[in-house]
């Protein structure tokens, strides 16, 4: 009975393995059957046929033509304040950023709003800020320096014959200086 008993046992033992390796080998195996079987679909594709696949192009960006942002600033307060970059070619459509520079030359906080102008005046309504630091005050510690994105695109239907925008900004300070309460004066008491 004990020989029957152990030859019962290890015929078991030998299925539990067989079937212990054959669920390694799906499990295996089951990854770049996955991957065959989305291409074949089309559905969650992970794998792309060939070594390079081009990034997609916005086709809203016109590029038989090229545009020259020329960058100003202007500061009225106390700071010093200019674009990190004269002029920047781009395409009608093309998302472009570029940055101006801030420093506050002062020992005190200050607020300030920047407020933009556009050249020629025809510009202006294709010229398409997506983020800007005019958008919001700027409150800039003593002594801070900052460098502060403009994100922006030409509008495609801008007219032809312009190829040059000049995009100018006047930084200046807005409700007077931060200062501190001040102390109650003291009055003298006749005795």
């Amino acid at each position: 009975m004990n020989s029957k008993l152990l030859r019962l046992n290890r015929t078991t033992l030998g299925k539990l393995v067989v079937v212990a390796i054959a669920m390694f080998g799906f499990g295996y195996a089951l990854v770049p059957v996955y991957r065959q079987i989305c291409e074949v679909l089309g559905i969650n594709v992970l794998t792309q046929k060939g070594e390079f696949v081009a990034a997609p192009t916005n086709t809203q960006v016109d590029t038989s033509r090229t545009i020259t942002i020329e960058l100003d600033g202007n500061s009225q307060g106390p700071w010093r304040f200019r674009p990190t970059t004269r002029s920047i070619d781009v395409h009608p459509g093309e998302l472009a950023t570029v940055m101006y520079e801030v420093v506050n030359t002062q020992g005190r906080a200050v607020k300030a709003q920047a407020i933009p102008s556009y050249a020629p005046q025809s510009a202006t309504p294709h010229f398409m800020k997506v983020d800007c630091f005019c958008f919001q005050e700027q409150t800039l510690a003593a002594n801070e320096a900052r460098q502060m994105p403009v994100v922006f695109f030409i509008d495609p239907k801008l007219p032809r014959e312009v190829k040059n925008i000049t995009l100018s900004y006047t930084f200046f300070e807005i409700g007077g200086a931060f200062k501190a309460a001040a102390a109650p004066a003291k009055s003298a008491k006749n005795g």
